[in-house]
């Protein structure tokens, strides 16, 4: 498996007992989607190792408290302290409207209701306080703020994205 068939699950950031538990920090709105998991993969040395789950259950608002099996001691826990785990792509439940995640807006054009056609989605900046689309415009970025109010439109068939962005905001890249 491949990271970039697989989606960004959580961290694991702490042991919770002597026998081998973690707790995972996990990266969702809805932490009670992952309690019930049978596998996930371990992004060790970046490669995707599947570890099976013995148990799992949610601990205190977005930790999620696991039980791996083989992973039995002290020891081994410590071995995967600060891990990624991920899971295949085909987990993701189907969102509809114009809700999306992230990666299915890669490659999508950017049309503005003023501007016109302002480029390529080449990735989404989710590291700032509000997530911005990265847009390229033949070879300039653009920074556009992914803000319900901007988007009017996703257009999953037509890989299109419409946005009414505030006058003079993409010119101040131009």
């Amino acid at each position: 498996m491949l990271k970039k068939d697989c989606f960004f699950v959580g961290k694991i950031v702490k042991k919770y007992s002597f026998k081998g538990e973690l707790l995972i920090k996990l990266d969702t709105d809805e932490p009670e989607m992952f309690e019930d998991m049978e596998s996930v993969f371990v992004d060790l040395r970046n490669n995707l190792v599947p570890f099976f789950i013995e148990s799992s259950q949610l601990h205190k608002s977005e930790l999620l408290r696991i039980k791996f099996e083989d992973v039995d001691t002290e020891q081994d826990a410590d071995a995967l302290l600060k891990s990624d785990l991920y899971l295949p792509l085909e987990f993701l439940p189907k969102l509809e409207g114009d809700k999306f995640y992230f990666h299915e807006i890669i490659g999508f054009t950017v049309e503005d209701v003023n501007f016109g056609k302002v480029g390529i989605v080449k990735s989404v900046n989710d590291s700032t306080a509000q997530a911005l689309f990265e847009i390229d415009r033949d070879g300039i970025e653009i920074l556009i703020p992914m803000n319900d109010a901007f988007i009017k439109k996703v257009d999953k068939k037509k890989k299109l994205i419409i946005v009414d962005t505030p006058e003079g905001l993409i010119d101040l890249y131009l």
